[in-house]
């Protein structure tokens, strides 16, 4: 991924996106997601191709009034890792920055890992 491709994404997620830690299944230690939502399916579907992840179609109750909005899903780890070390000198928001910055150095001192995933990106 080029530094041009990073800062944009980082814009993206400055605005439209979360980076968060979240749980799939609940028995399972919470992993760290990057999501984006918007309405325009194909800026989504040129993120998915830098990043990969999965566009889900949300459910519009009043078409008349709004229109389709779609969420691009980052979950593997090894990927999520891998962008928010690519993003995070170009995010802007300072709560989306220091939340990438705190996945990032302390990821796996507060879950049991046998490899330190963190620090292979």
């Amino acid at each position: 991924m080029e530094n041009w491709e990073a800062s944009y994404i980082a814009g993206i997620i400055d605005g439209e996106g979360t980076v968060t830690l979240s749980r799939v299944h609940e028995n399972e230690f919470r992993r760290p997601f990057i999501t984006i939502a918007s309405t325009d399916i194909e800026l989504l579907v040129y993120i998915q191709s830098l990043t990969g992840g999965t566009i889900i179609n949300k459910k519009n109750y009043n078409p008349e009034r709004h229109k389709d909005s779609f969420i691009l899903t980052i979950k593997k780890k090894e990927t999520v890792f891998f962008l928010l070390k690519k993003i995070t000198p170009y995010l802007r928001v300072d709560k989306k920055r220091k939340r990438a910055e705190l996945i990032l150095n302390n990821y796996n001192n507060v879950t049991s890992r046998k490899e330190n995933i963190a620090q292979n990106y």
